[in-house]
């Protein structure tokens, strides 16, 4: 009786590529994919074991289904001029019914019920475009965060510069209303001086128009300073709040 085909099929159907450098572990994928109606038992067998990790190495694929097999190669001193003597076998048989000890089921197989297929592991080193695409990648990256750092630099100086120009003009606002408050006092103590002249002189029954006036610009002139100086006041605390707020 001639053995049985292979009934899944396999992706890739026959090499197993591994892309180096093969100074840390490179993974690779095989798919395996059930067209059949019959549930498939499956294994990954290799030639090296102690230099593959194989997840899954076995299960049962049901009908229409397809199963992803991750193949790890471990770090290893790649050789160009060795080549490469390692392979895969997908041994697979259909399952019975109801199957529970995969285990006892491989061992009691009969040869004419298994199908396998073959993989030879083939490494690559990777081309002189993947190398320049690699170097220019590590080399942007730098670039494109100076960018960034530079953009958010730029950004701090221009808010910075717009608070210093606020706070010129709150501070030259500030100047003027305390010159003009200057101002106001030393008026408002001529004024006082010139009132206390005033009543050291002997006063009269009979007031004059001058005198009377003069008084009347003296009352006045001594409140309106002291409400200049309470409005003053006012807009340097508006000016200062604002700034601070």
């Amino acid at each position: 009786m001639s053995k049985l085909d292979q009934i899944l099929i396999l992706d890739p159907p026959s090499d197993l590529r591994f892309k180096g450098p093969f100074t840390d572990v490179v993974t690779t994928n095989l798919k395996l994919r059930n067209p059949s109606d019959r549930r498939v038992c499956f294994k990954v067998k290799t030639t090296a074991p102690r230099r593959y990790c194989v997840r899954p190495n076995s299960g049962v694929i049901d009908p229409g289904s397809s199963v992803s097999i991750s193949v790890m190669l471990q770090p290893f001193d790649y050789d160009p001029n060795e080549k490469s003597k390692h392979k895969f076998m997908v041994q697979t048989i259909f399952a019975p019914p109801n199957v529970t000890d995969m285990e006892s089921l491989w061992k009691d197989a009969k040869p004419d019920d298994l199908m396998d297929s073959k993989l030879r592991c083939v490494f690559e080193l990777p081309s002189e475009n993947d190398k320049v695409n690699d170097v220019e990648a590590t080399r942007a990256a730098p670039v494109m965060n100076s960018v960034k750092a530079e953009s958010s630099a730029a950004a701090v100086p221009v808010a910075a510069g717009a608070d210093d120009a606020e706070m010129k003009k709150v501070l030259e606002k500030c100047k003027r209303l305390q010159a003009e408050m200057n101002k106001l006092n030393e008026e408002n103590r001529q004024l006082k001086e010139e009132g206390l002249r005033m009543r050291k002189m002997p006063r009269s029954d009979h007031m004059t128009p001058n005198s009377t006036s003069l008084l009347g610009r003296e009352a006045s002139a001594a409140s309106l300073p002291s409400l200049l100086v309470v409005i003053a006041a006012i807009f340097i605390g508006f000016f200062i709040g604002k700034f601070i707020l």
